[in-house]
């Protein structure tokens, strides 16, 4: 068989398996047996292999797994994957109907989606090939899973259409298959996965994807960040357009008129969630319109057009053993309830949240009591109260100490405050607890520091504080418990480079009391550089609308303590950066650019920026970037092959540029 005649029957195969693909895990309506499509792929591996400059991307052989990965990438979302903000009962449901209506009025309708318990995970297509999968991180950041992703047979590899898009999705291990999984680990004698979900996320961070191929998992997709030049004006619409690509959406979706249907659509599936063939946790509510979700906007975490309803926690009985205290990085003590180990929404549970002494007096709880658990939102076990007629005599009261566990320091409660706490700063806990939050991700986001590490190295007297984290040397690490060569030089490549990440993540992980992640960015965009905060008075601080007198007294005592001066210059000696490097934040009023206070849309193809640099250098200069073209629109930027969105912009009279003028404005 000569190439080109090969090409053609790869071509054929290529096709033929990527249908009988999207019959069987898309569709679920197989057209062929399973004996006729291995044998169709053998073929195409034979010729693969025969005729290498013939495998593609988007082959169906791709789908088995490929080399093992040294480590995952870091990857920049186009835009933030954000959270979704929860709703627990109906009461809560009527008051995000109420602030909703306050916005845009009481013309609207609901979509209602199944909130898949998986992994949350983002796809990119350019042209219509599967070029980029990667996990949702801390909303801006994740990780590249690329070969992961190739291996679940409902990700299509190449669309029906060459568009260029980001859909988002869960991915998710159906119980079928977490069921076949923990029996082969059992079998093994290899340690059980708590739940589906565990199983998914853990199938998806596997550096080999071979192991991913063999754990049968499965997606569902629920959004997507630009539906290019489709005339797309509602979130089912998009879902629509998702599935005449060739993607897996879910077809449990419900458009609701009013919040009334909603709440029928939720006690539906709350009676017939166990019938389905995966886990869910709740039920999305999303409105409807592209154009009143714009109107609604977000909060920095969450959408306000959206809302995950929990279903209720689960309960169950089981025994408090033990009390026991850690302390925090704020030096506050927190009592955790020991317990018996019990099942409770589909994850065994040992120990549960008893927050404060004063909770423990308020349900006089007692060690030795029969207790109810339940894990609140289906996450956080806690103690909901003792069932004091199944006492025997034999319970004990619990007293909490007067010294700290950890450093027998005196323990205080602050004014306004119910929790004891430790107020030595030399205290080991808080230290440990401050070098944790310091490399988490949300932080410094350092790789391969995890809790077990930081607690080796601080144990082993090799970091005292966070600068001592940047002394370290490959021979003090190599010597250490379950660390390579390899895992050795991972760890001080993140660790250098994490001396590149913009002022907000070091303010973030200093721990500064009361500024949370959301405050340390809008305080890095005012001041710049840490020198410049440092120089911050109280009343420089209060004039920023996110802070208050708390918070800026917090700040100013923080940089007064000499202890502080020397960790920021030991931080600079090793190279950490302390300025700002994020967009600049440009008010409307103090704006003298054209962009200021304007909404902006793009469309079509951009040849001299990509359309996120684009959105970036527009935000940065007071603009808002939308997806799509109303009323409020003030400036279209129309690129090569421009459509649906420009005829719109030209029949409502909206001022339309080309990317020359762009560009020309953006330089100004």
């Amino acid at each position: 068989m000569d190439l080109q005649i090969a090409e053609k029957r790869v071509n054929e195969l290529t096709n033929l398996l990527n249908q009988y693909n999207y019959e069987y895990y898309v569709l679920d309506q197989p057209s062929v047996s399973d004996a006729e499509y291995d044998k169709l792929l053998r073929e195409l591996i034979a010729l693969e292999e025969k005729f290498p400059e013939l495998k593609t991307s988007d082959s169906p052989t791709q789908r088995v797994g490929g080399e093992v990965l040294d480590m995952f990438e870091k990857v920049q979302h186009q835009s933030q994957m954000l959270s979704l903000s929860n709703a627990f009962n109906e009461q809560d449901l009527l008051d995000f109907d109420r602030r909703i209506r306050q916005i845009v009025g009481d013309e609207f309708t609901y979509v209602c989606e199944l909130k898949i318990d998986g992994l949350a995970v983002s796809l990119r297509y350019e042209d219509g090939l599967f070029v980029l999968g990667a996990t949702r991180g801390d909303g801006s950041t994740g990780e590249n899973i690329t070969a992961n992703l190739r291996t679940i047979r409902s990700i299509p590899l190449r669309l029906n259409k060459g568009v260029s898009l980001e859909a988002r999705g869960e991915a998710f291990m159906p119980k079928r298959s977490f069921e076949a999984l923990n029996k082969q680990r059992m079998e093994k004698g290899e340690e059980l996965f708590a739940n589906p979900r565990n199983a998914a996320a853990g199938s998806l961070r596997q550096l080999d994807p071979r192991i991913a191929a063999s754990r049968n998992l499965d997606v569902f997709l629920y959004s997507v960040t630009d539906t290019g030049e489709e005339n797309i004006e509602s979130h089912s619409e998009a879902l629509d357009f998702l599935d005449t690509l060739g993607f897996k959406t879910n077809k449990e979706r419900q458009k609701c008129a009013g919040i009334h249907e909603v709440i029928q659509y939720i006690e539906k599936w709350t009676k017939e969630r166990p019938e389905l063939a995966y886990d869910i946790d709740g039920i999305v509510i999303k409105v409807d319109s592209l154009d009143q979700q714009e109107q609604l906007g977000t909060t920095a975490k969450s959408p306000r057009w959206a809302i995950a309803y929990k279903f209720p926690a689960e309960e169950v009985i089981t025994t408090l053993t033990g009390i026991e205290l850690s302390v925090g990085r704020t030096g506050v003590v927190t009592p955790t309830a020991i317990l018996e180990p019990v099942r409770v929404a589909g994850t065994t549970v040992q120990r549960a949240s008893l927050h404060n002494e004063d909770l423990i007096r308020e349900k006089d709880i007692r060690i030795g009591d029969q207790v109810v658990v339940k894990k609140a939102g289906d996450i956080i076990p806690e103690v909901v109260n003792v069932l004091t007629d199944r006492r025997t005599g034999e319970e004990e009261e619990f007293h909490m100490p007067t010294h700290c566990p950890e450093c027998e320091s005196d323990l205080i409660r602050l004014d306004g405050e119910v929790a004891l706490r430790c107020i030595n700063p030399k205290c080991p806990a808080q230290i440990r607890e401050g070098l944790i939050h310091f490399v988490s991700r949300n932080a410094m986001n350092i790789d391969g520091l995890g809790e077990k590490v930081i607690g080796q190295l601080f144990s082993e007297n090799l970091i005292a504080d966070v600068a001592d984290l940047y002394k370290l040397s490959y021979e003090q690490l190599i010597g250490l418990e379950r660390m390579g060569e390899k895992s050795v030089n991972n760890l001080l490549d993140a660790i250098e480079a994490s001396k590149k990440n913009s002022l907000e993540k070091l303010l973030f992980g200093l721990g500064i009391r009361h500024v949370g992640e959301k405050a340390a960015k809008t305080i890095a965009q005012v001041f710049e550089t840490m020198e410049n905060l440092e120089k911050a008075t109280h009343e420089d601080l209060i004039a920023i609308n996110e802070i208050g007198e708390k918070m800026a007294d917090s700040i100013v005592t923080f940089f007064e303590q000499d202890e502080v001066k020397e960790l920021l210059q030991e931080l600079r000696d090793a190279g950490v950066n302390m300025q700002y490097t994020g967009p600049k934040l440009v008010s409307v009023q103090d704006s003298e650019s054209i962009f200021a206070g304007k909404t902006i849309v793009l469309t079509g193809k951009l040849e001299m920026l990509s359309r996120n640099d684009a959105k970036e250098k527009i935000e940065a200069l007071g603009g808002k970037v939308s997806g799509s073209v109303s009323k409020k629109t003030d400036i279209v930027i129309a690129g090569e092959d421009a459509g649906s969105k420009l005829t719109k912009a030209q029949e409502l009279g909206i001022e339309i540029w080309d990317e020359e003028r762009l560009v020309e404005e953006l330089q100004n």
